[in-house]
């Protein structure tokens, strides 16, 4: 079953101005799937994960390239690093746009070579699992998400409804398209299969990890910090490794798109702000399996529950604009006095704070921190606080709660 996606016509559009298109992201997501409904009976398909041909993509690219000629979609071009030039030297000549589309899972040595190789001749797209719009069918070709008026308005015109229950059911479930739209029914036995995969395939690619129990549990650790700030000495002495270790190994959750890492707000007129980075898992299903919750109201009662919530909050904004293929200029914010925002969006030289709650009952209180960014002398934009309340509410003038199901 054909889950429509929000980035389609974003891809779409770019194909008519790029020879080629790389779409990143993590294994399962839907890439394939994604580019094979589009591509049309003119595009061939050929997939690297087949030894043959991925021999034939390294050993002799040129004869790949006759044998498979543009306009043709390639699977899984990370394990052909040699075909990169080639396909620089084919789109040189041709100039066609649209040519090849590429799919990748790991950032590492297939983004050094896309950047060495595609330079401006490459559009290059993130994709994640599913969003909460796309599973329920919802218009989902809005804006990138900020905490405005103007987007609460237009997105509560499709909202849907939102319990603790359902909210923590797709929380615990996760995002993967083989959990909702495929034919998998066990959700531990699709986490177990893809830890294999990922331990057996992404990590032995990216890196020599030479204890990969070790990094299942540094793995299982960063899970149980989704949400938090990071202190990598703390990290490292948890999993009883060494710190430049613990630094490596969070580069390939990074590269693998598994974890991502969101910067501290700073700037230069004070000196008084948390300059440690942090981390979230991009997928709260993958991370509820990692931090061992059982059923989503053990999940839903439990210590972790506030950040997994905040965890998926924060994967449905990323989600609303990398699938326009759009980057936020996101941070968070944290003083020496204990001041935080969860999320702070920098756009037009603006800034519009966000936080998030795992409670029903908005309170002032909630967006109290928002007046600490007076003081680093730029405009404040409107604010919010994405909940669990039933409707958008008015906190302050320039502040609204926010009900998760707008997202």
């Amino acid at each position: 079953m054909y889950v429509s996606r929000t980035l389609e016509a974003a891809f779409l559009d770019a194909a008519t101005q790029f020879p080629v298109l790389l779409l990143t992201g993590p294994r399962q997501v839907g890439k394939t799937t994604l580019l094979r409904h589009l591509r049309g009976k003119d595009r061939r398909y050929v997939t690297l994960d087949d030894l043959t041909t991925r021999a034939l993509a390294n050993e002799d690219p040129a004869l790949f390239l006759q044998r498979y000629r543009a306009p043709v979609l390639i699977d899984e071009v990370q394990y052909a690093p040699n075909l990169l030039p080639y396909i620089k030297m084919e789109v040189d000549a041709s100039r066609t746009c649209g040519a090849f589309w590429l799919t990748g899972s790991q950032q590492f040595h297939m983004m050094k070579g896309i950047s060495e190789s595609l330079a401006g001749r490459v559009a290059v797209i993130n994709l994640l699992g599913f969003s909460r719009r796309e599973l329920e069918r919802r218009k989902h070709d809005l804006d990138p998400f900020l905490p405005t008026q103007d987007q609460i308005a237009s997105r509560a015109a499709t909202a849907a409804p939102s319990s603790l229950e359902s909210v923590f059911k797709r929380i615990w479930l996760g995002s993967f398209p083989a959990l909702h739209a495929g034919d998998v029914r066990d959700r531990d036995l699709f986490y177990s299969s893809y830890l294999q995969t990922y331990l057996e395939r992404d990590v032995r690619d990216l890196t020599q990890v030479g204890d990969q129990r070790a990094f299942l549990r540094f793995v299982k650790a960063c899970a149980a910090r989704t949400a938090q700030m990071l202190n990598l000495s703390e990290l490292a002495r948890d999993v009883d490794v060494t710190v430049k270790t613990a630094k490596a190994w969070l580069s390939i959750l990074m590269a693998s798109y598994q974890a991502m890492l969101v910067q501290p707000y700073h700037t230069n007129v004070t000196k008084r702000l948390v300059k440690t980075p942090k981390l979230y898992f991009l997928d709260t299903g993958l991370c509820a399996y990692l931090t061992e919750w059982t059923t989503p109201e053990t999940l839903a009662a439990g210590a972790m529950s506030g950040a997994l919530f905040e965890t998926y909050v924060f994967g449905e904004v990323i989600k609303s604009w990398w699938h326009r293929m759009r980057t936020p200029n996101l941070y968070y914010y944290r003083d020496k006095d204990g001041r935080e925002i969860d999320l702070l969006f920098a756009r037009d030289q603006r800034l519009f704070p966000l936080e998030i709650k795992r409670g029903a009952t908005p309170s002032r209180e909630w967006v109290r921190a928002f007046g600490a960014l007076d003081r680093l002398g730029k405009p404040v934009g409107e604010g919010g606080v994405v909940c669990m309340c039933k409707e958008p509410i008015p906190l302050t003038e320039k502040a609204s709660a926010i009900p998760v199901g707008l997202l």
